[in-house]
Formats: C-alpha cells, structure tokens, sequence
C-alpha cells in the first residue's frame, strides 16, 4: 500500500481536524509513531524480520537464552537511550499542553512520549528504562544494569555504528563468556520491565488504560498495525462506545473497517498538521 503525499494529505487532515475538534482525545500508539527516531518497527515498512523473538517461556527456562539477551540488549541499548523525539512525538506533547490531548496510551518502551514532554503516558508493554528482580521485586535503573554488565564483562564493546531492533536488541557475534548481571540484592534473576512475547499485560496497566479510555471522546491510533491483542480490546472498547477513530498508520491494520478515519501516512507528518490546526 503507497502512503499519500503531502498534497494528498492536506485534505483528509482538516477532515480528521474537525472530527476531533473539540473532544478530549486519546491516542494509543505503536512502533510506527517512533520510527523516524531511529527505532525500526516490527512489521510493515522499515522493519526488519524477527524470526525468532525472545519469549518469557524461553528467557525463565533456557540460561543461554537469557544471556543471548542481554548481550544482545547490552549493545543496543546505549543507541536505543539516545534515541530522541521526532515531531510526532512533540506535537502530541505539546497539544497535551493545550488541553487537546487527554493521554497517551503507548504500546512502546522507548519512553519517547515521556522524554518530548507529555506527562499522562501509560506504557502498556512496560519501558526499557528499568529492571526488575523476579525473585524480591527490587527495581533497578537501567544505566546501573549497564555498569554491573560492563564490570562482570570488561572485555565487550560496544560499535559506534549498530542495526537496532525495535526493542532496543542486536545480534550479537557471539556470547561466549558473558556473565549476565544478577540482582545486587538478592542475586535473583533480573528482567526488564517490559512485556515479553508470550506474557500479559499486567492489569493494572490495562485498567488504566481503559480508565483513560472511559474519560476520553475520541481516539486516535498512531503508528500501530493493531497485531498485538491489547491494541485490539482498547479500540473494540472505542468503537463500542461510538466515539470517533481515526487511524495514522502507513499500513492497514485489523480495525481500519471500523475507523471513520484511516490516513495512510507517517505519523511524523501527521500530527504536526493536526497540531497546526486544532491549535
């Protein structure tokens, strides 16, 4: 499917423009809205092939699983961190600060909402910015994960130039030798606090997110293809309330039929323009 030009887009956005006018609008986004940030997408255009994600089966059971991800995670993470907002991101922050945007639910880990300046975001798949022991509940910051890594492996580098994956992962060449950092409290196994293939999403993340949800009179999905089944159930939750959907995605997606909006396009350029005009 082509995305439309800029010119093709004028129109559809004032369209788009006046369904929202006036309403207090939630958005659910997904890897798209962050991919003009440097973090590719799992599906559609730019992404690139998982053939064989980590699930949270495999990372509890299989130590060599586990220590494929954090090297893995180790190398791409410091790229992944410095990753910064893209004017999708800062519109919506900043039309959250003109009362136009009620929240944010985002199926991301990047903390990208959070870093552009909108401050009701819930991350339904968790975020990369901390990690968790599985055995005493001790959360820990990522940097000082990173620290304990590069201590216990003193021989890994990290490349100046990396092929990110859309979780913040790389291939590794090889993960002989490393030792995987443990909990400096308990010793316990570590994860990030993010949602695994495999995993549900915890309910009070989902709860809050119909909460925001319930409260809002429009929803606008951005950047999401609607693949993962949370996605799904919140936009079944709006389209059972009758309220406004507009979907900014370059792909078609599972809730397209039931949209009254569909804008095939970057959310990049989107939001900007809706910003432009609501504001």
């Amino acid at each position: 499917m082509s995305t439309s030009s800029a010119a093709e887009l004028s129109a559809p956005i004032a369209q788009a423009a006046e369904l929202l006018r006036g309403r207090r609008v939630a958005l659910l986004t997904g890897a798209g809205i962050s991919t003009d940030s440097g973090i590719p997408a799992y599906r559609g255009e730019g992404s690139r092939n998982r053939t064989d994600p980590m699930t949270i089966q495999r990372y509890l059971a299989d130590e060599a699983a586990r220590r494929r991800y954090w090297v893995g995670g180790h190398l791409g993470w410091r790229a992944f961190a410095d990753a910064a907002p893209n004017p999708g991101h800062l519109a919506l922050a900043e039309m959250e600060a003109a009362g136009l945007v009620s929240g944010i639910i985002t199926q991301n880990v990047d903390g990208l909402h959070l870093r552009a300046g909108s401050s009701h975001v819930i991350e339904v798949h968790g975020t990369m910015r901390r990690v968790t022991c599985l055995q005493c509940g001790q959360v820990f910051d990522r940097r000082d994960i990173a620290v304990q890594i590069e201590e216990r492996n003193p021989w890994i580098t990290v490349p100046d130039s990396i092929a990110l994956a859309p979780d913040g992962d790389v291939l590794p060449e090889t993960t002989d030798g490393f030792v995987v950092p443990v909990c400096t409290v308990c010793g316990g196994m570590l994860k990030p606090d993010v949602v695994f293939f495999g995993e549900f999403v915890p309910q009070d993340r989902f709860r809050a997110a119909e909460s925001l949800l319930r409260s809002s009179t429009a929803l606008v999905v951005a950047g999401s293809s609607l693949v993962v089944n949370s996605g799904v159930r919140l936009v079944e939750r709006a389209r059972r309330r009758g309220i406004p959907l507009i979907i900014i995605n370059r792909e078609p997606t599972r809730a397209d039929p039931w949209a009254d909006m569909t804008l095939a396009a970057g959310t990049s350029e989107v939001l900007p323009a809706l910003k432009e005009i609501l504001t």
